[in-house]
């Protein structure tokens, strides 16, 4: 057995749910760091990257939601998993929270066991299948083994979800994808992953190849979603 354990930073401020995580996910095996503001967040990952990052949406100082961005904004923790933990459960604030960039998002109060299943599924899942044959659609250009998109000839950075879910639909180019199936094929282990998410990550990879994305994956409505395009 590896004595390497997987580093998690949780951002939160209220002492007892510090003490709660400290608990919860040294107890599951994972190295646990706890920072008390986002600007003291931001000083530990200059000095080291976790593997995840757990975020309270209300911090003082600077928010939640602006940490997220910021992390996502900058190359070094673009691909960095985050997971939004917080009292805000309505449908906007979910959704605003994974449009800030978390890849995950859960309620306090909690469960401890199901936190860190999530926190489980979100590595198993942070990076992207290597291997396999390029596909070429539409001058969209994906190299599984160097983990490589090109769009029209141009670099296109994506991040570990969005690249298997472009994976998957360029695949099939034309083969219509519902939620649940992309949930089943891209998530894997989806117990605690809301359809909305694939909205979420879908609006992410037109955002990520450009002018093109609007038209290249396409909608269809009360269905899911396809790859618009011709092999080659």
């Amino acid at each position: 057995m590896s004595g390497i354990m997987t580093r998690v930073l949780a951002v939160e401020d209220e002492t007892s749910i510090q003490e709660l995580l400290k608990i919860t996910l040294a107890t599951a095996g994972f190295d646990i760091e706890v920072a008390g503001s986002a600007e003291e967040a931001l000083r530990s990952i200059n000095c080291q990257l976790p593997e995840a990052v757990l975020i309270d949406w209300m911090l003082p100082g600077m928010s939640g939601l602006q940490l997220a961005r910021q992390l996502r904004a900058d190359q070094r923790t673009a691909a960095l998993p985050l997971i939004m933990l917080t009292a805000r459960g309505g449908e906007a604030d979910r959704v605003a929270g994974l449009e800030s960039g978390a890849d995950d998002y859960v309620t306090k109060p909690f469960s401890p066991r199901e936190l860190v299943a999530r926190i489980r599924a979100l590595l198993r899942r942070r990076a992207p299948q290597h291997g396999g044959d390029i596909v070429a659609v539409s001058g969209v250009r994906l190299d599984p083994a160097v983990v490589s998109v090109t769009v029209d000839g141009a670099e296109c950075a994506l991040r570990p979800t969005e690249f298997k879910l472009l994976r998957l639909l360029l695949s099939q180019p034309g083969r219509v994808f519902n939620r649940g199936q992309l949930l089943d094929l891209v998530w894997g282990d989806h117990r605690f992953v809301e359809e909305r998410t694939v909205d979420v990550s879908i609006r992410r990879l037109r955002v990520a190849i450009g002018s093109r994305g609007d038209d290249l994956i396409e909608t269809v409505r009360g269905v899911g979603y396809r790859f618009s395009g011709k092999n080659g």
